[in-house]
């Protein structure tokens, strides 16, 4: 019986923040070895499927790196990064739009799907969603308060960032209790396709749909100061000024530009969360005890 009322007690206990959140939106960038490992990706699609439950409009946008780099080590061909940033010729890119938008998109939406969600999949291509244009080395270093590593302007290849969002297509599909999965994939107006990195993709939809709360899953309890001292919370300042002296790098700065992008657009608050924990979502959305790392404006 008491283990009984101590579920019970579990549940009264997340009542506040279910109120709270009711008809709110969550954007979720969902990486990492949650992607890749089969417990903890039945554990996100049973918290994603809950949240839908009890009121909440999850988006999730996804990315999809190591499964990317095991077929491109398969077709023989070498990864790339700069700055944290995927670098994409076109071989590359035929890997990220096969990777991304086929296998890995519907294997989400199929698990979600399976736990009684009603999921689409999507790209940034899908009904004007995202317009793309070309990102380069100057406007990556300038947006991270960083400057310019000296590599020519095209260094990153067929890489976009996100120019604007459409969120009407996202709007309709949660008036009708469907929930988004987006691929990080993109055309410019001329109709040529880039890969934008993931974290980029969740942060401007947070901030284009007013979302609540902006999680993003990575492998890491969050950021660590100099002393590698985990930060529960910081603010924009802070974390400007940790990446100008190089604290914050690699494949951590776009997930801080993630965070500022969405806070620029009137999201509440940025999270960054392990992923590897159980039900990683669900304790940073239903109880007190955040986890993490909070960005704050």
């Amino acid at each position: 019986m008491n283990k009984l009322i101590k579920k019970a007690n579990v549940l009264v206990e997340a009542l506040p923040y279910i109120r709270t959140f009711a008809g709110k939106t969550v954007v979720i960038k969902y990486g990492g070895k949650a992607m890749t490992e089969e417990a903890l990706k039945e554990g996100f699609a049973l918290d994603v499927v809950l949240m839908k439950y009890v009121g909440l409009n999850p988006v999730i946008v996804h990315g999809g790196g190591p499964q990317i780099d095991q077929m491109l080590s398969r077709l023989g061909l070498e990864p790339k990064f700069r700055q944290g940033v995927r670098v994409t010729d076109r071989p590359t890119m035929e890997v990220v739009e096969m990777v991304l938008g086929g296998k890995i998109n519907k294997e989400i939406v199929t698990l979600l799907n399976q736990h009684g969600a009603k999921a689409v999949g999507l790209t940034g291509k899908d009904g004007g969603l995202i317009l793309a244009k070309p990102l380069t080395v100057r406007s990556w270093s300038e947006s991270l308060y960083a400057e310019p590593d000296g590599s020519p302007e095209d260094d990153f290849g067929l890489v976009g960032e996100v120019q604007s969002v459409n969120p009407h297509l996202l709007l309709k599909l949660q008036q009708d209790h469907f929930i988004p999965v987006i691929a990080p994939i993109a055309s410019d107006r001329s109709g040529h396709t880039y890969n934008i990195n993931a974290d980029l993709v969740a942060g401007a939809v947070a901030a284009a749909l007013k979302a609540e709360k902006l999680l993003v899953l990575t492998d890491v309890k969050g950021i660590r100061d100099a002393k590698g001292r985990h930060v529960s919370t910081l603010s924009r300042k802070d974390m400007q000024r940790m990446v100008k002296k190089g604290t914050i790098s690699d494949g951590m700065l776009p997930k801080v530009r993630a965070c500022l992008m969405a806070l620029d657009g009137g999201v509440r608050k940025a999270h960054i969360i392990d992923g590897r924990m159980p039900h990683a979502i669900l304790l940073e959305v239903f109880t007190d005890k955040g986890i993490g790392t909070e960005i704050l404006s």
